[in-house]
């Protein structure tokens, strides 16, 4: 094996990190954390307390127990960059991994690599950070999409090429047969990701609809709720709420097909990857990554508006679960993500390394 590494991951706060995590960064870091850890390497990983960790969990408190408001968010980046100097007296450090869209407020001090992976729209960031000259830190996206789209904002020599997020295809590879004739959505329940619209699509095509997800307690998703999905639930419209791992996978499973209505420039769609995983065809809106996860006519297909999303419903049949299946192995690695990231946080180590 090659040199032993340490390796301190830095979460966004207010979400815990596990194989499980409801947010896609946290699915993402918990996948290098177990991938760390199984190589040998040692993995540190701040994150809020109920995190489940491969390596050694630096717990901080879960701060905001309903709306996170502005003195949640500094408690917590003050609680970070404590922890974070405390691992760094404890610990000889190779390279800091920030992972939460607010990494400006708790950059470690310089004399350590440090690696920030952009999970969300490079227009949801601070745009001064993006445009960030700064020693010894580089920044990188999880999807072609996204890559271009920062680097039109913010192209130095900072940017690295992008390493594209994958999921455990293996845990999605269960019975094909036993489908039923719901449509499905999943993820957290906000404006942005428009399950309103696969509510009008469902209707139009006469065919149910679960949405799986949960309302966070911001005041925005709290009325987005209220005024846009609970008017469409009823006879054919059922909110199930948050599911685990193993829910999820029967409803991937048993579904006629998964629904992206998404209104935001998507980095990646783990969602997406695991319904093709599952055998099960995803029907997407035409934004950011989503055209490059979901090849058109063949995983699934890439609509434009409900109208044609209730189309799509109609024609899901059409998508063969096994080629599903073999594009997944192909394509959505996880193993593939984490030997770039391994060999990525090499790279970086070794070039700040003592001569």
């Amino acid at each position: 094996m090659s040199r032993r590494l340490t390796v301190l991951s830095i979460a966004y706060p207010f979400a815990p990190v596990g194989p499980d995590a409801v947010g896609g960064a946290e699915q993402i870091l918990s996948a290098i954390d177990y991938a760390l850890h199984d190589a040998g390497h040692c993995s540190l990983v701040v994150a809020c307390e109920g995190s489940t960790i491969a390596g050694t969990l630096l717990p901080i408190p879960r701060f905001g127990g309903g709306v996170i408001e502005q003195a949640d968010r500094d408690r917590a980046h003050d609680t970070i960059r404590h922890a974070t100097d405390a691992a760094m007296r404890r610990y000889d450090i190779d390279l800091i991994h920030l992972h939460g869209i607010d990494f400006p407020a708790y950059l470690p001090p310089l004399g350590r690599p440090v690696l920030i992976t952009l999970h969300l729209p490079p227009g949801w960031y601070p745009q001064d950070a993006l445009r960030l000259h700064r020693p010894e830190t580089w920044l990188h996206c999880v999807s072609a999409s996204q890559d271009a789209a920062l680097r039109a904002i913010a192209g130095h020599p900072g940017i690295l090429p992008a390493i594209p997020n994958g999921i455990a295809v293996d845990r999605f590879m269960g019975d094909l047969r036993g489908r039923r004739g719901f449509a499905l959505t999943l993820g957290r329940i906000c404006p942005e990701k428009g399950q309103h619209l696969a509510l009008e699509a469902a209707k139009l095509a006469n065919v149910p609809l679960l949405l799986a997800g949960e309302v966070f307690p911001y005041a925005v998703h709290k009325a987005y709720f209220e005024a846009e999905v609970a008017p469409g639930l009823g006879a054919g419209g059922h909110w199930i709420g948050p599911v685990g791992f193993t829910r999820k996978r029967r409803l991937l499973s048993a579904a006629r097909c998964v629904l992206i209505p998404s209104l935001a420039p998507e980095t990646s769609s783990l969602v997406a990857m695991e319904a093709i995983a599952s055998g099960t065809p995803v029907i997407a809106f035409n934004s950011g990554a989503l055209p490059d996860t979901v090849q058109h006519g063949v995983t699934g297909f890439i609509v434009n508006d409900a109208a044609e999303m209730a189309t799509a419903i109609r024609r899901s049949g059409e998508i063969d679960p096994s080629t599903c299946r073999r594009i997944a192995r192909e394509r959505f690695s996880a193993e593939a993500m984490t030997k770039a990231y391994l060999a990525r946080y090499r790279t970086l180590a070794a070039a700040m390394a003592p001569a």
